[in-house]
């Protein structure tokens, strides 16, 4: 997400303060053959419905006004496609996903009399296109001809058929000193591999002949050369080395993202972990991509999109201070703190708190496309969330992805976005005694959506095309729906179950009660014992009773 940055300093902590991260799956990476996706968006105290975009014929002069997605400022207007395409989320109806996450780069190459920002980018760009490669045509001609207001990006575009990242940059402001307008380099990820990024530049050298797999601008390694910052053979550019060369914080704090999520999923990973933590400046750097050992399905991804580090060296060490007394894998922001004049940061997991929405996007081209595209949505941390199905021929959102009089600054217990947050907050503090309750209730609920897909698709796709689109559009809303009633009943039982730091005895789901109808005596479960002797070592004798 977008940050305004005044030095590559601040450039780049505020990239990682905005700890986007997306996956990509290729086709014969994944267990039945889909392309899938994942973005988490996270913006401190930001709020995001589930957006939508209606389906539309435009009129020759019909011009389109464009709002900086993170601001809503002003910034211009472009002329209108003569037909744009339904989209719901990050995905349309032709099952094209676009994600997102920001690395910044060079701070002199952000041109702020571009015209289109990132995110006005990935929603004009899903209103326009039918395939990725399409995608990546409409996006690249509309910044080589507007402008592109934003920092260093990368774009995550599928389709039915190829996955894509794209990764792009402004030429600055001053026309006088250059006439161009962006940089630009996309490379189509393996049918057979899967990849990801996470606020730090992941296209290293590329080949410069593969115009099949490899797409960029005319200009991608005259303008390094021209600013000074590449001079050798054209075979051995690097467009991250040049733009956005990664740093201790582009390494740890971004690509480390990215190498727990291959380490899921390819034996050897330890080979790449120097890269990982990011001391070691002579560290070997990390593929681009890798194969799996074994292909991942929907539910895989998702349990990606919930990691801690969990069970490497990266692991955030619950027990520690930092996670309190209940042992919390969160750590509070800034990611950087200062202690007596020394320097020192806090770990930066995919799962994080400030997550305002997520989603895992799942297109196949064996259905029809109105099915086929089944866009998994949540709107909070990953790890906190059931992600409810949204297909892509969705046209009326459910009330809890679009809430009347709901934002950031007021609470609706009809809205998703603010029920789960109400949970999860509850659930940050005392993670080692209230979680359990949650995942009980999200595993619950996964699962089941999970176990309907099949009947529900098979229902669907042999249905005319209008009654397809309205069946699979009310199960979507459906869905979401009993999502939040079911969320916002978890929200009551945890106030009850788990109030003033006791817990109230249950039995076959219930409150148990005494003889005399009262509530059951609470049990008071204490310190966890690694955090009781932590505070024995601390204060010593202090509050040891006497023998």
């Amino acid at each position: 997400m977008k940050r305004n940055l005044l030095t590559s300093m601040v450039l780049f902590a505020s990239a990682c303060a905005f700890a986007c991260t997306n996956f990509i799956v290729g086709k014969k990476a994944s267990v039945d053959g889909s392309v899938i996706c994942s973005y988490n968006a996270d913006s401190y105290g930001a709020f995001m419905n589930l957006a939508h975009f209606p389906a539309a014929k435009h009129a020759k002069g019909d011009m389109r006004k464009i709002y900086e997605w993170d601001t809503n400022k002003y910034l211009g207007e472009i002329p209108e496609a003569a037909e744009t395409y339904n989209v719901v989320g990050n995905i349309n109806e032709w099952q094209v996903t676009i994600g997102e996450t920001t690395y910044g780069g060079r701070h002199e190459m952000v041109d702020s009399t571009g015209i289109i920002d990132y995110g006005s980018l990935i929603y004009i760009g899903l209103q326009r296109s039918k395939s990725a490669r399409e995608a990546i045509a409409v996006m690249t001609s509309l910044v080589e001809t507007y402008g592109y207001y934003s920092e260093g990006e990368t774009f995550t575009i599928c389709d039915p058929e190829e996955a894509w990242i794209l990764e792009m940059q402004g030429c600055g402001p001053d026309r006088k000193v250059s006439k161009e307008r962006v940089v630009w380099v996309a490379r189509r990820i393996p049918d057979e591999a899967i990849c990801g990024h996470a606020n730090q530049s992941r296209i290293g050298r590329f080949p410069l002949k593969d115009k099949e797999n490899v797409l960029y601008s005319k200009n991608v390694i005259r303008y390094a050369r021209k600013m000074g910052w590449f001079n050798g053979k054209d075979d051995d550019f690097s467009w991250k080395q040049a733009y956005a060369a990664p740093d201790f914080g582009g390494r740890r704090l971004c690509d480390a993202r990215v190498w727990s999520f291959f380490n899921h999923h390819v034996k050897g990973m330890d080979r790449y972990l120097p890269w990982a933590l990011g001391k070691d400046k002579d560290a070997e750097d990390m593929p681009l991509w890798v194969i799996p050992d074994q292909k991942l399905s929907v539910a895989d991804v998702m349990a990606d999109m919930r990691d801690h580090y969990e069970d490497t060296p990266l692991a955030i060490d619950s027990t520690d201070i930092g996670g309190g007394i209940w042992q919390m894998p969160y750590r509070p922001t800034p990611l950087y703190f200062n202690v007596d004049g020394k320097k020192y940061f806090n770990e930066r997991p995919i799962s994080t708190q400030q997550t305002a929405w997520s989603f895992v996007s799942q297109m196949r081209s064996w259905l029809p496309r109105q099915v086929g595209g089944c866009f998994w949505f949540g709107n909070d941390d990953g790890n906190m969330v059931a992600y409810t199905p949204v297909y892509c021929s969705m046209t009326e959102r459910p009330e809890c992805y679009n809430t009347p009089d709901a934002d950031e600054l007021n609470f609706s217990d009809r809205n998703a976005y603010w029920v789960e947050n109400w949970v999860s907050n509850m659930v940050y503090p005392r993670y080692s005694m209230l979680f359990p309750s949650l995942k009980t209730v999200r595993d619950s609920l996964q699962q089941a959506y999970f176990a309907q897909q099949p009947a529900i698709e098979a229902k669907a796709k042999d249905m005319p095309e209008a009654e397809m689109q309205r069946f699979l559009n009310d199960y979507s809303v459906r869905q979401a729906q009993q999502m939040l009633a079911r969320w916002r009943q978890l929200a009551f039982y945890l106030v009850v179950k788990y109030n003033d730091m006791a817990v109230k005895p249950e039995a076959d789901g219930r409150f148990t009660r005494t003889e005399y109808g009262q509530g059951s005596i609470v049990v008071r479960p204490g310190f966890p014992a690694p955090y009781a002797r932590r505070l024995v070592k601390q204060t010593g004798d202090r509050y040891q009773v006497p023998e």
